[in-house]
């Protein structure tokens, strides 16, 4: 009895080890066969992957079926990834382009930040507010919005990798295939502008 609990035991372990792994381990699991690194990954970037596809809709149904039709190629061209690079940039430009392939249709976007009038982001959904603050929130959000679809496509896209979905410098060049130096030149112009407009928003 001990030594099957002890088997048990370590068998845990070993599936909780496995979903320690890096993103690129999981995935050259994934491609040996081993369906449940796929179901990690899945898990890992679900709800990444929708956040920054509701950038590019402001529907959330929309967005949802981007995503799984990202998620679907990740399982059927699981074989197309060289770990050469990193997963996340890799999953994040299936995303983009199949959301540039739905962009034509609606190119409005969603986000939950404000900027600050130099361009410093800051958190506008506090866990802990009082009714005034979440109206006012709920406010600034949606006139953020507004602006958010203002400004040029190439500076709203930077920001939202760089700013939502913490990507860095590097993984943004790789996705939107342009140098990191016009990458920081299209997040401040974007910050700048954004901030711009709220500042008079908020007079």
């Amino acid at each position: 009895m001990r030594q099957n609990l002890q088997i048990l035991s370590t068998e845990s372990s070993e599936v909780k080890d496995k979903f320690k792994l890096s993103d690129e381990k999981l995935i050259l699991r994934f491609q040996e066969g081993d369906i449940n690194a796929y179901n990690e990954l899945v898990k890992r970037y679900k709800d990444r992957l929708f956040n920054f596809v509701l950038r590019y809709f402001n529907n959330a149904e929309q967005a949802e079926d981007v995503v799984q039709d990202t998620l679907i190629k990740l399982y059927t061209h699981a074989s197309y990834y060289k770990n050469v690079a990193k997963f996340s940039t890799w999953i994040f430009t299936i995303a983009k382009n199949n959301a540039l392939t739905e962009l034509r249709k609606n190119k409005r976007k969603k986000t939950d930040s404000l900027w600050t009038d130099d361009g410093q982001v800051i958190d506008i959904n506090s866990k802990e507010e009082s009714l005034d603050s979440k109206v006012q929130n709920e406010i600034a959000i949606d006139q953020l919005n507004k602006f958010l679809d203002e400004i040029p496509e190439n500076f709203r896209m930077a920001v939202v990798l760089r700013d939502f979905q913490e990507l860095s410098y590097e993984e943004i060049s790789k996705i939107l295939e342009i140098p990191i130096g016009t990458i920081k030149s299209r997040i401040n112009r974007g910050r700048i502008q954004l901030a711009e407009k709220m500042k008079h928003f908020k007079e």
